[in-house]
């Protein structure tokens, strides 16, 4: 079934808000772009792609900042200076990462240490930047994308799923500590969503079983994924944080 945006809910609580999505630039990042855009919030994303992220910036009127998650040092000073700038983040989504395909005995140190850079790393840091503004408007909302990938245990993504686990226990332990501050922290756990990426993965028969698998007879989509991460952004989910919500059509 088409996405029909005309249909989609909007949430007056979100109009205005500092939203923060890192990986905006292409496939479910950009899927969460849009959708916050056309809410009316005022939308930040980091990327390390310029052409894409540079169309997804003009098609939705996001800010597009160019940047390797990976030097957190670089992240958070870019994070320091956006919130001097224009103020403190509403919204954090961290929603970056990569899932290169690996074998077990190729995987080196170097390797290791990358993959966790590129899938984990980030996602820890890009919260402690955005913490003390969140605390200074009296709250806030950080979601963190996690994955099915691990609670299926797929073939070939050992190190990326080792860190969508850990986004889970994370995520339960910063809203442990940040509820004083009624900073709410959630998981979203896509399914598979058809982009262009995971389009070099599977085959149309692939898709298919991937679809029989499911529940409910559809393919995921980014705005499958977008639909959920507002909702938790929104004043409609004041009281939900510590746990992990899935958008995954019951793919078992």
């Amino acid at each position: 079934m088409a996405d029909n945006h005309d249909s989609r809910a909007i949430y007056p609580s979100l109009r205005g808000k500092r939203v923060l999505v890192t990986g905006g630039g292409s496939g479910i990042g950009a899927g969460i772009v849009e959708a916050f855009a056309r809410q009316g919030a005022s939308v930040t994303f980091f990327d390390i792609s310029d052409g894409e992220s540079r169309e997804v910036a003009n098609r939705t009127g996001a800010t597009f900042v160019r940047m390797d998650l990976k030097d957190v040092v670089a992240t958070r000073r870019t994070i320091d200076e956006l919130t001097r700038q224009d103020g403190a983040f509403d919204v954090l989504v961290n929603n970056a990462a990569n899932d290169d395909r690996h074998a077990i005995d190729d995987v080196t140190e170097t390797y290791w240490d990358d993959r966790l850079n590129v899938n984990l790393k980030h996602q820890f840091f890009c919260a402690q930047a955005v913490i003390p503004g969140m605390r200074s408007m009296g709250g806030g909302a950080i979601i963190n994308l996690g994955s099915i990938s691990w609670h299926l245990a797929l073939p070939d993504l050992v190190l990326y799923q080792t860190c969508k686990a850990a986004i889970e226990g994370m995520t339960r332990a910063l809203a442990r500590d940040l509820g004083a501050d009624n900073i709410r922290v959630t998981c979203v756990v896509p399914g598979n969503v058809r982009t262009p990426r995971q389009l070099h993965w599977y085959t149309p028969e692939g898709e298919a079983e991937i679809v029989a698998a499911q529940a409910l007879n559809g393919r995921l989509v980014p705005e499958d994924v977008a639909a959920l991460v507002l909702f938790l952004a929104s004043a409609d989910a004041r009281l939900i944080t510590g746990h992990e919500y899935f958008v995954d059509a019951g793919w078992r």
